[in-house]
């Protein structure tokens, strides 16, 4: 049985349309539509229930040991009140999940986790870990908002101070009262715009986010959906396990090699990251030729050769057009401007690689 957020008789109210995703019961869209949100957080700003990601916590004198061996990211020169992204590895060098790092201290961690994983993952840390160290699971006992777009920040200034608001992308500032609800602030997203995210208690959710969108109004906030947080993400060119990545793919074969810091003396799935060798696929940006939309598990030729296989795909609201995201036979097709053919229903069409991401915003 699916749970549902904090902030489930809000989208009740808003007359958001219900779909099971992850475990929980989120909106897909409102009245708005897909489109209007997605255009909304590109020029204005859009509000997201994200309560059902996962969030866990490391504390102890062996705490940062920890990090450095579960993460393939270097964290050595992580700071008090920043963010740090980094796959998570299993033992063969495939992608458990992928999540952030808060550094609330020196042996204080906060973690966030995707929904769909969380109990793999929590699993997963609990088989890893070592010394002095507490591991907790506190997902039931947070509510998480995204406040995403251009305005955002704009908006935030209407409930706190400025130096109460993080300026830095990826840092945060704990403590932070919102409208009178306490939230841990932080400069993330998942959408490719300015923005924030805003972690709280389970009970305070529905005020801070009824607050959120009547102070937003004018900027001319409204809440969005999973439709328009996926194609914001795809536009965006921001990877989602379980489409370019999972437990079969290490990061140098989806495009995230940068966050795999290999000259660290150990972490879990290094020595078989090593065995693979040079990465044989590599994650590329399609953009249609011919008419039609690619989605995910579409097959990729080039002649009848079968390279690859497309990961998520959609017509972009913001840049007018249909794009994909691919994992492909990097000898084949890793070049800018090479042309595939893509397997649509059983109909080849024309697309050509393209650089990601697809779309940036602008500074």
């Amino acid at each position: 049985m699916e749970l549902k957020t904090p902030l489930y008789d809000c989208h009740l109210e808003a007359k958001g349309k219900i779909v099971p995703f992850a475990g929980y019961l989120l909106p897909v869209q409102y009245e708005t539509g897909v489109i209007a949100e997605h255009m909304a957080v590109r020029t204005k700003a859009g509000l997201f229930d994200v309560s059902h990601m996962g969030e866990v916590t490391l504390k102890g004198a062996d705490a940062f040991a920890n990090i450095q061996n579960l993460l393939c990211n270097d964290y050595t020169s992580l700071a008090d009140g920043r963010v740090r992204y980094s796959p998570l590895c299993n033992d063969d060098g495939g992608i458990v999940d992928d999540l952030l790092v808060y550094r609330k201290g020196a042996d204080d961690y906060y973690i966030v986790i995707n929904a769909a994983n969380r109990h793999k993952d929590v699993a997963w840390i609990k088989s890893k870990l070592f010394g002095n160290v507490e591991f907790k699971d506190i997902s039931d006992d947070v509510a998480q908002i995204a406040l995403q777009g251009s305005l955002a920040r704009k908006i935030l200034e209407k409930l706190v101070p400025a130096e109460k608001i993080p300026t830095k992308y990826y840092s945060f500032i704990d403590n932070v009262p919102v409208g009178g609800v306490n939230c841990l602030l932080s400069k993330t997203g998942y959408t490719g715009e300015d923005g924030f995210e805003l972690y709280c208690a389970p009970a305070d959710a529905p005020a801070l986010w009824k607050k959120l969108l009547e102070t937003g109004a004018p900027e001319g906030l409204i809440p969005c959906g999973l439709g328009a947080r996926d194609t914001l993400r795809l536009e965006a060119a921001m990877p989602l396990y379980g489409h370019e990545m999972d437990d079969t793919i290490s990061p140098f074969e989806t495009g995230l090699g940068m966050f795999a810091k290999m000259t660290k003396e150990n972490f879990v799935g290094k020595a078989a990251i090593l065995a693979r060798g040079e990465p044989k696929i590599t994650r590329v940006g399609l953009e249609m030729v011919g008419r039609g939309i690619a989605r995910e598990h579409c097959d990729i030729f080039i002649g009848d050769k079968k390279i690859g296989h497309t990961t998520s795909g959609t017509h972009c609201p913001f840049l007018g057009k249909p794009v994909a995201m691919a994992l492909v036979c990097k000898q084949c097709a890793s070049a800018a401007g090479t042309l595939v053919d893509i397997d649509i229903r059983g109909r080849r069409v024309q697309a050509k690689v393209v650089p990601l991401p697809f779309y940036k915003a602008a500074k």
